[in-house]
């Protein structure tokens, strides 16, 4: 006779849980980064929440603002009402930004100072799809999550916008003829898209020193940077690299984005999206790159180092 423990897994079969559910350690993986790592959607709901109360006590006298707005132009009144919903844009994503990068900064460091890397390491995970996991947090999640956060923050801006300007017998529709979200949404989404990739080699710098530096990783990520800049002042008299380092920051928007001239209005027409100027730009490659070579080695770093 067959003893309980004999039969059960031929009884259960292949549709059994367990038995047949692929593991899927890179989903898990970028699982694992959001349930340890809840600044990366706390800290941008604080911002919204911050940036929806300014909105709030800003919106006194609204209704007498918003004639007066009215009378000044089509191009003036949409850069006045347009403002606080890209100000409440512009200060998520430069949130983003500064999540992501503290966030690289301390992925492979804080797993060795903890210790947890040992369990971790006792996983059947590799080494290869646990730096892949880290790296798709500020390129891919961060993105996503700073696009959601934006999106609400500005439909409760626009809704507490129309209740107020109908309680004072005026149409609402003044506010959605200048600040079309449907179609600031579809910019709103590349733009992240293109920021997130032009900043790719500075998310891989950040795992890299990550993986390598055993205390103080914002100064050994920032340190080099510096000094290379000094002695380039120092020695030739020039800024080249200055310049890049700048341009590497700041430099996405020229190339992703047609920007009007003569005008006081920023980013307004999907006419003005130019990716494929974008993706023929040589330094977004070169960065792409070098961001990759900075992944790999933070991968052969974590294979090697143990913990602090």
């Amino acid at each position: 006779m067959n003893t309980p423990s004999e039969t059960a897994p031929e009884s259960a079969g292949v549709d059994a849980p367990g038995y047949s559910t692929p593991t899927r350690p890179f989903y898990w993986s970028v699982r694992r980064e959001l349930w340890e790592n809840r600044s990366i959607y706390i800290a941008p709901l604080i911002v919204a929440a911050v940036e929806l109360f300014g909105f709030l006590v800003s919106s006194i006298g609204l209704p007498d603002r918003r004639r007066a707005v009215l009378l000044l132009g089509p191009e003036r009144a949409r850069a006045a009402i347009g403002v606080p919903y890209d100000v409440a844009a512009i200060m998520l994503i430069l949130t983003a930004f500064v999540i992501g990068l503290f966030y690289c900064l301390d992925a492979l460091y804080g797993e060795r100072r903890e210790r947890s890397i040992l369990f971790w390491k006792s996983l059947p995970v590799s080494d290869f799809a646990t730096v892949l996991s880290k790296t798709s947090v500020p390129l891919l999640v961060l993105p996503l999550v700073t696009f959601v956060t934006i999106i609400g923050t500005q439909l409760l801006m626009l809704l507490w916008t129309s209740v107020l300007l109908m309680t004072h017998g005026m149409s609402p529709a003044s506010t959605l003829t200048y600040v079309p979200l449907l179609q600031q949404s579809l910019i709103l989404l590349y733009g992240l898209g293109a920021i997130a990739i032009w900043h790719a080699p500075i998310y891989g710098w950040a795992l890299l020193v990550s993986g390598w530096a055993r205390r103080a990783t914002f100064l050994w990520a920032v340190l080099p940077i510096l000094a290379i800049g000094i002695f380039e002042k120092i020695t030739f008299n020039t800024s080249h690299f200055a310049t890049l380092v700048k341009d590497r920051i700041l430099g996405f928007a020229p190339k992703a984005f047609a920007f009007h001239l003569h005008r006081d209005v920023g980013i307004d027409s999907l006419v003005q999206l130019t990716p494929g100027r974008y993706l023929s730009t040589p330094g977004l490659w070169l960065g792409l790159l070098f961001a990759a070579v900075c992944v790999l080695a933070a991968i052969r770093l974590r294979r090697y180092r143990g913990p602090l």
